[in-house]
């Protein structure tokens, strides 16, 4: 299934078969991204939302001067814009950050599986409480930790997303980041983060080179972090 991703590790064990057949139908297409492409740009008109099938995003806010913030990271099986389907407008763009696949969904197909299937609109509400959980730790991480916890938050938090889909064993996994991304997503500069991979590299606590992360000591990184993963609502057992 082309959508086989959405809710791994979170409860997609709850699915019926139908269930995941209708969100599997309402497919409109699917789109190949390239990398650093803009998918969807603040306040225009929305009419579809989009299930993330391969690769990493990103939404952002730019500044006055046109510097970037990172306020989410989006990985496979998350619906990336599913709030636009009530909003119709953003606040924020959503760009790629590597090649991606995209599955797009059309806001009136949207409307009729919500009014067909509670439990399934239940599932489709619950991911977008995922994302507010996360807006909250990631204003957690901006507001009261230092320099090496908010990379090694933003690391831990990853790797435990992509456990949960497949795509990080062991702490290790690829990502598309650049340090100047990095500084994005934490409030730094991109001479702090390049301090900061060193010091927690010299600790023998991460490497993270060409674009593969290796936690070498997860539960120290963890410490570092203040991480706890209670807020990304895993399932035991799935």
């Amino acid at each position: 299934m082309i959508s086989e991703k959405f809710l791994m590790g979170r409860g997609r064990h709850e699915l019926s078969n139908e269930e995941k057949q209708v969100l599997e139908d309402g497919i409109e297409s699917v789109r190949q991204v390239p990398g650093r492409k803009q998918i969807v740009r603040a306040g225009d008109l929305i009419e579809t939302s989009t299930l993330l099938i391969e690769g990493f995003v990103c939404r952002y806010m730019d500044d006055r001067e046109g510097q970037r913030q990172l306020v989410a990271v989006h990985v496979p099986g998350d619906f990336v814009d599913l709030h636009a389907f009530p909003m119709k407008r953003l606040d924020h763009d959503i760009a790629t950050l590597g090649p991606v696949k995209i599955a797009c969904f059309e806001h009136r197909t949207l409307q009729s599986i919500t009014e067909r299937y509670p439990h399934l609109t239940q599932k489709l509400w619950f991911s977008t409480l995922l994302d507010a959980a996360m807006h909250r730790e990631w204003i957690f991480r901006l507001g009261r930790l230092g320099a090496e916890g908010r990379i090694a938050h933003l690391f831990c938090e990853l790797n435990a997303r992509l456990e949960m889909i497949g795509m990080a064993a062991e702490g290790r996994y690829m990502l598309p980041m650049t340090q100047p991304d990095l500084a994005e997503a934490t409030g730094l500069t991109g001479v702090h983060v390049n301090r900061v991979l060193r010091a927690l590299r010299e600790k023998n606590l991460l490497t993270f080179k060409a674009g593969e992360v290796n936690i070498v000591d997860r539960k120290a990184l963890a410490a570092v972090a203040e991480f706890e993963p209670q807020y990304l609502y895993g399932s035991r057992g799935e």
